[in-house]
C-alpha cells in the first residue's frame, strides 16, 4: 500500500481530533470525550507511524534500529484498548460500573503496552526491517514474545469488539446499526489479518519463509479495517452531531408558507436583525417568532366559525384530524388576514367569539398549518381538469 493510504487517513484523524479538543478542554472529566479524544489520537498515530518514511525517520532520529517496531505496536495496542474503552462508554451502563469497566481495560492494555518496551529492550535486533521484522525477527529471544504478546493483545481486542458490536446491533437500529455493522466487518478483517500475522510467524518457527503474508496482505488489511472501524465509530457521532441542526433547517424550510403569510402582520412588531452566518436555531427561532406575532396581531380577527366549517370541510374529504384541525385553523388565518386587510366591521364579533369560546390557533401545529396553506396554493396553481 502506498503511503498515501497511511497519510491521509492520519491527517483526517489529526483533523477530526483538533475539532474534539475545544469540547475537551471545555469538559476535561467527561469520560465519553476523553474516550473518543483517545482513539482519535491513537488512531492518527497507526496511520502515521506506520507509514514506511516515518519508520525509518523514527528509527534514525532515536538512533536505535527497528525502534519503530514497539513504537507503532504500543500504538496499535492502545488503539485497541481505547476501541473497546469508548464502546463501554458509548452503549452506557451504571456510572460505576463504566468507570470499573474503563480501569480494567486501561490496566491490562497498559500492562502490555509497557511490556512491549521492557521486552524490545531485553531483545537483540540489530539489522533495521521497515517492512518484515515479525518473521525476520520471529525466532530471536524476548523479540519473539514482543511480536506474540502483541497479535495476542490484538486478537483478543478484535475478538471482544466484534461480540461487542454485534450483539449491540441487534438492539439497535438507524445510523448506529449502520455504524455497529461497519466495525464488525473491521475487526473482522483485523481478525483475517491477525491470522495472517501468526500464520508468517509460524512459518517462521516450522523453517518456511511465508513473509508474503505479513508485508503484502496483511499490512492492507490493516488500513482497511482501521478505515472500517474509524468510521463506523465516527458515523453515529457525527449524525448525532448534525441531526439537530438538520432538523432546525428541515422545520425552518417547512414554515416557510406560513411565515410568508404572516410577515407583512409581524412586521408592524420591532424584529431583532439576523446576521447571515447565523446558526439554523436562531433563524428558527426568529421565523418562529415572526408568525407568533403575526397570529397575535390577527387574534381579535379570528372566527371559530370559519374554523368550523372549514374543519367539518376537511374532514368530509376524508384527511385525518390532525391535518383536518391544520387545515381548519389555516383557513381561520386566512380569513381573519383577509377580515383585517379590509377592516370588516365583524371583528369585533369575531374578538368576543374568541374570548368566549378560546379560538385561536388552538392547534398550535405551526408545521401542519404551513404544509395545509402550501397544499391550498399548490392546488390553486393546477390547471382545472
Amino acid at each position: 500500500m502506498s503511503d498515501l493510504g497511511f497519510y491521509g487517513p492520519a491527517a483526517l484523524g489529526g483533523l477530526a481530533f483538533l475539532l474534539r479538543l475545544p469540547g475537551l478542554i471545555r469538559n476535561p472529566r467527561d469520560p465519553m470525550l476523553r474516550a473518543v479524544a483517545m482513539l482519535l489520537v491513537t488512531g492518527w498515530g497507526v496511520f502515521f507511524f506506520g507509514a514506511l518514511p516515518t519508520i525509518a525517520k523514527v528509527n534514525e532520529m532515536t538512533g536505535v534500529p527497528n525502534f519503530s517496531a514497539p513504537l507503532v505496536y504500543t500504538i496499535l495496542t492502545a488503539f485497541s484498548g481505547s476501541c473497546i474503552v469508548l464502546i463501554i462508554n458509548w452503549r452506557g451502563s451504571p456510572p460505576e460500573r463504566i468507570r470499573r469497566a474503563t480501569r480494567w481495560c486501561a490496566g491490562i492494555y497498559g500492562l502490555v503496552c509497557v511490556a512491549l518496551f521492557v521486552l524490545f529492550a531485553l531483545g537483540d535486533a540489530p539489522e533495521e526491517r521497515l517492512r518484515d521484522l515479525d518473521t525476520y525477527y520471529a525466532t530471536t529471544p524476548y523479540i519473539r514474545e514482543m511480536i506474540v504478546l502483541y497479535l495476542l493483545a490484538h486478537t483478543v481486542s478484535a475478538i471482544i469488539m466484534t461480540f461487542l458490536c454485534r450483539r449491540w446491533s441487534r438492539d439497535v437500529s438507524g445510523v448506529l446499526r449502520v455504524g455497529l455493522f461497519l466495525m464488525v466487518v473491521g475487526y473482522l478483517l483485523t481478525l483475517v489479518y491477525d491470522v495472517c500475522k501468526f500464520t508468517a510467524v509460524g512459518a517462521r518457527w516450522a523453517g518456511h519463509d511465508w513473509s508474503t503474508l505479513s508485508t503484502d496482505i496483511a499490512r492492507p488489511l490493516a488500513s482497511a479495517a482501521s478505515l472500517l472501524i474509524a468510521t463506523g465509530l465516527g458515523l453515529p457521532l457525527v449524525v448525532q452531531r448534525l441531526e439537530a441542526p438538520w432538523r432546525e433547517w428541515s422545520r425552518y424550510r417547512r414554515l416557510g408558507p406560513l411565515w410568508q403569510l404572516l410577515r407583512e402582520v409581524a412586521a408592524a412588531r420591532p424584529s431583532v436583525r439576523i446576521s447571515l452566518l447565523s446558526p439554523a436555531g436562531v433563524r428558527l427561532l426568529q421565523r418562529e417568532s415572526d408568525i407568533h406575532d403575526g397570529l397575535l396581531t390577527l387574534h381579535p380577527y379570528l372566527d371559530s366559525e370559519v374554523r368550523a366549517r372549514a374543519l367539518l370541510d376537511a374532514l368530509a374529504s376524508g384527511v385525518c384530524r390532525k391535518d383536518a384541525e391544520a387545515a381548519a385553523e389555516a383557513a381561520m388565518v386566512v380569513a381573519a388576514l383577509g377580515a383585517m386587510r379590509s377592516g370588516d366591521a365583524r371583528q369585533q364579533i369575531a374578538a368576543a367569539r374568541a374570548a368566549q369560546r378560546g379560538a385561536g390557533y388552538g392547534c398550535r401545529d405551526l408545521v401542519r398549518m404551513s404544509r395545509a396553506l402550501r397544499d391550498c396554493a399548490t392546488a390553486r396553481r393546477r390547471p382545472a381538469g
